[in-house]
């Protein structure tokens, strides 16, 4: 696609939604570090430049998609835990099954476990402190709806709830590569089998890690 001078604001922000869909559609084809500006201006329609007039670098452009990315994960997170979930449970059984609902939905959302896996490390660099804070206050906005969620059924979390969705995430960023390793991976496993111990499927990593970082944080009595 090609488009003409933006003149309006309305034009503006069809613009930054295109550059937006645009790096959501590259990271469902290749990793975080494989997006660049220079394919992503090609791809969008746009010199670089004028990518760089919405956004103010590669990092910007996807911390602002982490942020979509978030806010959709959580609406559909509401709906699979009041379907999946007891609310009038026991706390164990209720844990358990909350674990195994957020394992599911975050398995489900590779884009989401691999900008977050990103973030610390690549897309908060190369960004200026006033992208980082608006960034992090978005975040916090997420994570506070999150934990507000997750109360609803583990109200036996209470203030440690936003601290367990925080590592909950991180995990999810942290196992999400080796759920879906590269090419040259992929053939050391076939060459050597006893190796592919190693490969875990993401939603069944994700429930274990899930459930023991979340029956710690469940008081027992």
């Amino acid at each position: 696609m090609t488009f003409q001078r933006a003149r309006s604001e309305e034009q503006r922000e069809i613009r930054r939604r295109a550059i937006l869909d645009t790096a959501a559609a590259m990271l469902e084809e290749m990793p975080v570090a494989d997006v660049s500006l220079n394919e992503l201006s090609r791809r969008v329609g746009l010199a670089k430049s004028n990518v760089l007039r919405y956004f103010d670098s590669r990092e910007g452009v996807l911390l602002e998609l982490m942020d979509s990315v978030l806010r959709e994960w959580l609406a559909e997170l509401a709906a699979d835990l009041a379907a999946g979930v007891d609310a009038g449970g026991p706390p164990v059984p209720r844990a358990e099954q909350l674990a195994a609902v957020l394992a599911r939905s975050l398995a489900g959302r590779r884009v989401l476990c691999d900008l977050v896996g990103a973030q610390g490390g690549v897309l908060e660099r190369n960004v200026t402190a006033e992208v980082v804070a608006r960034h992090k206050r978005t975040a916090l906005a997420r994570l506070t709806a999150a934990a507000d969620l997750l109360r609803r059924y583990v109200p036996e979390l209470g203030a440690t709830a936003e601290t367990f969705c925080f590592q909950a995430l991180v995990l999810a960023g942290a196992l999400a590569p080796y759920s879906s390793p590269p090419p040259g991976v992929l053939a050391a496993y076939a060459a050597e089998p006893e190796l592919a111990v190693l490969h875990r499927e993401p939603e069944d990593s994700l429930r274990k890690a899930i459930r023991t970082l979340l029956l710690g944080a469940v008081p027992r009595g």
